[in-house]
């Protein structure tokens, strides 16, 4: 189990965010071109063109659709986020879990997010820089290996619809418990520390 004082704690909706703060970056991109592309096709329609009702059509479809991918890429990467700091509370560290989730930006990500809420965002760095992964890598790796990628199932699945996870642990009641356990070892202390002076006063005053 982990051994050191954890760091605060934030709220579960702030590391949601910051787990998929790219994504939601592209979210909002997405949104707006669904809008634009909506507001020419509709102009396109209303003009019976053809070519360019098509033309925004497709577009929007493009950026529409994306919207949802996103979303549902932002949940997959959470649920990698609590999955991963569950390892690394119980386990500490480890090369092989974050190896498994160095594959794209969102993942690691992830995988820093855990172990910066669990002081371990030097190592996960770290261990990322000996890989040789630079932090303006946006493209996944596995689109570069393998051009094939969109039409594996892997790559749906573990991208889009990975299985919700339920983390084992409530970490801000941890923290919360270790706040009080400090607080009453400081308390503990500083009373034998007042009885060691008093006693001390006490026969300096009777010598």
């Amino acid at each position: 189990m982990f051994p050191q004082e954890l760091p605060k704690q934030r709220h579960w909706l702030i590391s949601y965010l910051e787990v998929g703060k790219l994504l939601y970056f592209s979210l909002f991109l997405f949104v707006l071109e669904s809008y634009i592309y909506g507001y020419f096709l509709y102009k396109a329609l209303q003009n019976t063109s053809v070519l360019f009702s098509v033309l925004w059509l497709v577009s929007f479809l493009f950026s529409f659709v994306h919207i949802f991918l996103v979303l549902m890429d932002g949940w997959s990467r959470y649920q990698n986020y609590k999955r991963v700091k569950d390892l690394f509370y119980i386990y500490g560290f480890n090369t092989k879990t974050a190896n498994h989730y160095k594959g794209s930006k969102c993942q690691r990500s992830a995988i820093i997010t855990a172990s910066k809420e669990l002081g371990l965002k030097e190592k996960a760095v770290s261990f990322y820089k000996r890989q040789g992964i630079k932090w303006y890598y946006f493209i996944p790796l596995f689109m570069i290996k393998d051009p094939f990628f969109i039409i594996k199932r892997s790559f749906w699945s573990r991208t889009f619809m990975e299985k919700k996870y339920v983390s084992k642990f409530d970490f801000r009641k941890i923290k919360q418990q270790q706040s009080i356990n400090h607080l009453k070892v400081n308390l503990e202390e500083n009373i034998i520390l007042n009885k060691e002076l008093n006693h001390y006063y006490f026969f300096r005053s009777n010598k």
